[in-house]
């Protein structure tokens, strides 16, 4: 048995559709980033890997304990990160490091990831609203 596996609880974070889909999202950014030449390792490869997975950590640090203003500044913070993975990858489509049509998926999922993440925010804006 794993240390700590039977007190195993789920954090609120990892309840959220929007983690789920931020985690996927991240884990098909790094699936990119293998398509990148080494010469851009410290370039456009360490700028969206450190995006996607922005997404990915200011959801569960703005989840847990925190009132819904802190959270939605942290979200805040997550829905700026999918627009700069999504420049991210046309600048990797300007300079043909992988299939054009390759990307349409990421690109595509970043979309639904950043509506998903705005709709959230505003369910606690209204939320604090109505109080």
């Amino acid at each position: 048995m794993v240390y700590g596996q039977q007190f195993r609880t789920m954090y609120k974070f990892e309840k959220l559709e929007v983690y789920q889909l931020a985690s996927q999202y991240n884990d098909m950014i790094y699936d990119l980033v293998e398509k990148l030449p080494k010469s851009e390792e410290h370039n456009l490869r360490a700028q969206i890997v450190g995006a996607a997975t922005s997404v990915v950590l200011n959801i569960a640090e703005g989840s847990t304990g925190q009132s819904d203003v802190e959270q939605r500044r942290f979200l805040g913070m997550a829905i700026r990160s999918p627009l700069e993975t999504l420049a991210c990858q046309q600048l990797i489509e300007r300079r043909r490091y992988v299939n054009k049509e390759e990307p349409s998926k990421d690109y595509e999922f970043s979309r639904v990831l950043y509506a998903k993440l705005q709709a959230m925010r505003r369910s606690l804006q209204k939320g604090r609203n109505e109080k």
